[in-house]
C-alpha cells in the first residue's frame, strides 16, 4: 500500500476513534445535543474525515470504501453550510455510517 494512502486511511481511523472519545464512549443523543463542545468536536472530526477522503481519492481513485463521494460532500456541507446542519443528521452519521466506514478502513489498513 502506498505510504500516502496508509497515512490518509490512518487519519480517517483516528478521527473516527476521536469521535468516540468526544462522545465520552456514550451514544446518548440528548447529551450530544446539550453539549456544544461535543457537537463542534464531532463536526470537526467529520470535516477531517471528509478532507482525508478527498485527498485519498486523488491518490487512489478506486479505493474500496463505500459512499466516498457522500463523505466528501458532507464535509463541504459542514464547512460551507454550517447553518444547515442539524444535530440529528450528524447523529445519524455517527450511529449508522461511521461503524461501517471504520470496518472498511481497518480492513484496508490490515492489507499489506
Amino acid at each position: 500500500m502506498d505510504k500516502q494512502v496508509r497515512k490518509l486511511l490512518s487519519d480517517i481511523l483516528l478521527s473516527i476513534n476521536n469521535i468516540d472519545i468526544h462522545l465520552q464512549g456514550k451514544r446518548n443523543f440528548l447529551l450530544y445535543q446539550q453539549n456544544i463542545t461535543m457537537r463542534r468536536s464531532v463536526e470537526r472530526e467529520l470535516e477531517i474525515i471528509g478532507e482525508a477522503m478527498k485527498r485519498l481519492l486523488e491518490v487512489e481513485i478506486n479505493i474500496p470504501i463505500s459512499d466516498t463521494r457522500r463523505i466528501i460532500n458532507f464535509r463541504n456541507r459542514i464547512s460551507h453550510g454550517y447553518d444547515t446542519i442539524e444535530d440529528s443528521l450528524i447523529w445519524g452519521i455517527v450511529i449508522n455510517h461511521l461503524p461501517k466506514l471504520k470496518e472498511e478502513v481497518q480492513s484496508l489498513l490490515k492489507q499489506e
